[in-house]
């Protein structure tokens, strides 16, 4: 027992003194790098998009590049979570060749990609972990199929409503912590908390120049790999189906345009939602509003006291 205490002990000190190191590597590559990043050319249909144009884009690259090789270096690997800086590092090229296209990939092209890394990233965890779930106090095991099934669904999700959220200075990246440091207070895993406290600092290191009026924009290969991420961070809590209320906020920001992309184009529902703008935080801004800065602090002040009534609960 003694010599477990010193393990954690040394564990956590190896730990604290990574996520100071990550933030500073962090920050200094974007410093470094930031100059040699594609310009944003603003978006057409969004509220101030702009006042994005002329940006660098596609600091994601920076960002997650950094935390793969902080999380390398400071978080023993095994198989299984160096499959995950693998694929994190795929969603982060997917996104930054779109960032960097002179012409937006189609959606089928994207949808496509994001589907080859959920279902990687599904075979991975069934691979390496139980398929069990956790549902209302009873566990429940699940085939492998099906788990795998619903575990593709849930990554390739997260990537998009993750995706689609990102539109607001530093809104994406604010929300997406407070995420993420609630799935740590509940994951079993000591080396996988310690993934996400690495991960943690490098997106503050990114929010320092991201924060409004942004120096800098992550694009798709900032919110695709941090979509990627959220999804694994909800299967190893065992109980997938708190990404529901820990990245409801996401969920709801991100979800509700393609809610109204998707029942307009199969369903041919014309006036579906027609008064509502999409992505919400648009809505927020545009019909309501709301500065920026109130979007980001109100957003992430939703998701912080949905998370603590969860974390209280559980």
């Amino acid at each position: 027992m003694i010599s477990a205490l010193l393990d954690r002990t040394n564990n956590d000190i190896i730990i604290a003194a990574g996520a100071v190191c990550s933030f500073l590597i962090t920050f200094a590559a974007i410093l470094w790098f930031r100059t040699a990043l594609p310009r944003d050319h603003g978006r057409q249909y969004a509220v101030n998009g702009e006042l994005s144009q002329g940006k660098p884009r596609g600091a994601g690259i920076i960002l997650i590049t950094a935390y793969c090789l902080c999380a390398a270096l400071f978080v023993p690997l095994s198989a299984e979570r160096l499959i995950y800086l693998l694929l994190l590092c795929a969603a982060m090229m997917t996104g930054f060749l779109d960032d960097a296209a002179e012409k937006p990939w189609g959606e089928l092209k994207k949808g496509l990609l994001d589907l080859c890394i959920a279902i990687a990233t599904a075979v991975n965890f069934i691979v390496h972990n139980s398929c069990e779930i956790a549902l209302f106090g009873h566990k429940f095991a699940l085939h492998p199929v099906l788990y795998g099934a619903l575990a593709v669904i849930l990554v390739w999700a997260s990537i998009n409503v993750t995706n689609c959220s990102d539109g607001v200075d530093g809104l994406c990246s604010t929300v997406y912590m407070v995420s993420v440091y609630s799935f740590s207070l509940i994951i079993d895993d000591m080396y996988f908390t310690d993934m996400c406290s690495i991960m943690l600092c490098c997106t503050m290191a990114y929010l320092w120049f991201n924060a409004s009026p942004s120096k800098l924009l992550m694009g798709d290969a900032g919110s695709r790999a941090f979509g990627v991420f959220l999804a694994v961070c909800a299967m190893k809590t065992g109980s997938p189906l708190l990404f529901i209320p820990l990245c409801l906020v996401l969920i709801v920001d991100g979800g509700i345009g393609l809610l109204k992309l998707s029942v307009r184009r199969f369903l041919r529902i014309r006036g579906f939602m027609e008064k509502i703008r999409t992505p919400l935080h648009d809505h927020m801004r545009k019909n309501k509003g709301w500065s920026d800065t109130q979007t980001v602090f109100r957003f992430a002040l939703i998701q912080v006291l949905i998370a603590a009534a969860v974390l209280y609960l559980k």
